[in-house]
């Protein structure tokens, strides 16, 4: 992962949020407040903007201003959390390249901070239920000596499996908990917007 790398990824994760806003405010209309896509999309729209221009010194650098900038422009739960997760993958990077085991442990800290925040385990039908898989599949690909392409491919499908896997769970955290046995047969959006957000990295580190 270098600064260029970085930057391409979160270009990739803003088209790609631009092309499915639909969809997840459709998927959080049926458990939520029906404004997953919306946010997201001004969230990644807004950091496109912020990093026009910005040539940082190191991955970290780049990381940590997408996130200052999610946390600043997007509404509800996911611009702390995913504000909070590129900040805590950043702050990891204080470098101008980062090797795959460096990146695992940067996602790492990423999870933590969604952890702490949110207060979720995997199977509470949140974000972590795609984003935990993803890393694991990461970690594992990286300790075997897999370049970064690979690993991200690996995390992409676990992060989509964990997404799918979310759809029987009934919600025991956010807004969807309030709903109870009725959050049961809809997939978490939360965990949609993940998955984007490896997937995006994977094709993004393919193309390199």
């Amino acid at each position: 992962m270098d600064i260029d790398l970085a930057r391409a990824w979160v270009q990739a994760i803003a088209t790609a949020v631009d092309q499915h806003k639909d969809q997840l405010t459709q998927l959080d209309s049926a458990i939520g407040d029906a404004d997953h896509g919306v946010n997201m999309h001004r969230g990644f729209s807004a950091v496109t903007t912020a990093l026009e221009g910005v040539e940082p010194d190191t991955v970290g650098a780049l990381l940590v201003k997408a996130g200052t900038t999610l946390i600043s422009s997007v509404g509800g739960a996911s611009g702390p959390l995913y504000g909070g997760a590129f900040r805590a993958i950043g702050k990891m990077l204080d470098a101008p390249k980062a090797t795959p085991g460096e990146f695992a442990h940067a996602l790492a800290a990423g999870l933590d901070s969604i952890k702490k925040l949110g207060a979720a385990s995997p199977g509470d039908k949140t974000m972590i239920d795609a984003y935990a898989p993803a890393l694991a599949s990461f970690q594992q690909q990286a300790d075997a000596g897999a370049d970064l392409a690979a690993a991200a491919l690996a995390a992409a499908d676990a992060a989509e499996d964990g997404m799918r896997a979310t759809t029987p769970l009934q919600a025991r955290k956010g807004r969807a908990s309030y709903l109870g046995a009725r959050s049961v047969g809809h997939q978490d959006p939360g965990a949609a917007s993940t998955a984007l957000i490896f997937r995006a990295l994977a094709e993004t580190a393919v193309a390199r």
